[in-house]
């Protein structure tokens, strides 16, 4: 198991974090050396002795996490702090054990007080961490876990070097070389003119462009990738030139992925809203599940532990009946009666101890593994929609990424807030076109001759 101590002071926020109600249970497992009943109590304690030395870190905290789906028992629990404590010079001293169990998981905090009473000074922590990667390592072959590669070879604690799921690649072609030149095959064998060429490729996803080097390309609207519309639909440049006229006509490849962006991101939007709301939905849905359960399993603890009482205050006055009274008893002290029956009670309180101790452990396993599936199937629920809108985040900011700066928004913009029908080629044809109206209207202002200004006069 992992192990993390540092020495620390702040008793009162300690003592907080650990009763923390975040967690699904906590269980104050152990008070040892100490007056008070409580945690917070306790670690006041060690404040007040602190006091009279000049010791401001006056607890050593440690935590203890297993691996994830190992079920670990008190009495593992307990001997592995037994041995950081013995191997941190800690022995003898006072110290609490907090359990934690929050997804499925337990796990284990301990409070050691570092004050040593008869000499009031500080027991002094030298090489702790390095002492404890020792010990966890022990604790992983001891028990047959599979080491973490950090802990087995620091080289590899760089979070860097951590094999992660592959990306599922941003879509660079996605689409099969033939299926792309069947389609523009099919689309200029279906088309006569322009218009025609420029509906037929906008059904398959592409949009005609100006090339910066080619005469005329088109835009694959997902993936952002340039097709020269001669090479893939098999025909000549010239033959593509007298259906499709002057390519100056047709927009700019990043005027073109613009006006793309512009109509696609609203619909990607759209999506990710809907992933976002199916993604609080499930949340909330198994929140709502794993309060029932936590419910369930704190009543199942309490009925436990009441009738574990219960059984223990029958059995103690089993056992205190079987003394006799009066002269009886003072005959059974004569004979030795007495000290057989006193060892056969302390045997058999023990082993009723083992007892509660093995049933509470199987409730405890039964319910971690209830919240561990709970726990596991929340995560895989939750995944695909999480996979899904991180792509669509990436092709959001793709797209955002095409759109040119605010103020050059003009035509592309206009078209996308007007609410007239027609397809997206139709759009494109329509900005064309006002596009080379406007080139015109400029060409013709600056072939117009200036008249002559007449001198200024002063007044």
């Amino acid at each position: 198991m992992i192990l993390k101590g540092s020495q620390r002071g702040g008793a009162k926020d300690l003592a907080v974090h650990l009763m923390k109600d975040e967690n699904d249970h906590v269980e104050v497992h152990e008070l040892r050396g100490f007056v008070s009943g409580d945690l917070e109590g306790a670690l006041h304690e060690s404040y007040a002795i602190s006091r009279g030395t000049k010791c401001r870190q006056f607890l050593y905290s440690l935590s203890l996490n297993p691996p994830k789906d190992a079920d670990v028992s008190t009495d593992q629990f307990e001997a592995a702090i037994d041995k950081v404590e013995q191997n941190l010079g800690l022995s003898g001293q006072p110290r609490a054990i907090v359990f934690h169990e929050k997804e499925g998981r337990r796990h284990a905090h301990a409070v050691w007080s570092r004050i040593n009473v008869d000499e009031m000074k500080a027991v002094q922590m030298s090489f702790d961490h390095r002492k404890l990667q020792t010990i966890s390592k022990e604790l992983y072959r001891e028990h047959g876990w599979d080491m973490p590669r950090g802990l087995a070879n620091a080289s590899e604690r760089d979070p860097l070097n951590f094999t992660l799921e592959e990306w599922q690649q941003a879509k660079r072609i996605g689409k099969d070389p033939k299926a792309v030149k069947a389609a523009f095959q099919d689309a200029w064998a279906i088309s006569d003119s322009k218009a025609g060429l420029s509906h037929a490729l906008a059904e398959r996803g592409f949009h005609l462009a100006k090339g910066d080097r080619r005469g005329f390309v088109a835009v694959d609207a997902v993936t952002d990738e340039v097709f020269a519309v001669p090479r893939w639909a098999g025909v000549k440049t010239k033959d593509v030139r007298d259906r499709l006229g002057d390519e100056n006509q047709l927009p700019s490849i990043a005027e073109t992925r613009a006006m793309i962006a512009q109509g696609i991101l609203p619909k990607l939007r759209g999506f990710d809203d809907q992933l976002s709301a199916q993604q609080a939905f499930t949340k909330q849905d198994f929140e709502c599940k794993k309060a029932d359960l936590v419910t369930r399993q704190r009543a199942e603890r309490s009925a436990l532990e009441q009738a574990q009482k219960l059984r223990a205050q029958t059995e103690a006055q089993t056992r205190q009946a079987r003394f006799r009274k009066g002269l009886g008893g003072i005959w059974d002290r004569l004979r030795g009666e007495h000290k057989k029956i006193e060892a056969r009670n302390m045997a058999e309180a023990q082993k009723a101890s083992a007892r509660d101790r093995a049933e509470k452990g199987r409730i405890v396993y039964q319910q971690l593994r209830a919240r561990r599936l709970l726990a596991n199937t929340r995560l895989k629920a939750l995944q695909m929609p999480k996979e899904e809108r991180a792509e669509l985040q990436r092709d959001i900011t793709r797209f955002e990424a095409t759109r040119p700066p605010k103020r050059e928004r003009r035509a592309s913009d206009r078209l996308q807030e007007s609410k007239t029908s027609g397809s997206t080629a139709e759009a494109f044809d329509k900005a064309a076109r006002k596009r080379a109206f406007l080139d015109k209207r400029r060409s013709e202002r600056a072939q117009r001759p200036r008249r002559p200004r007449g001198p200024s006069v002063d007044r």
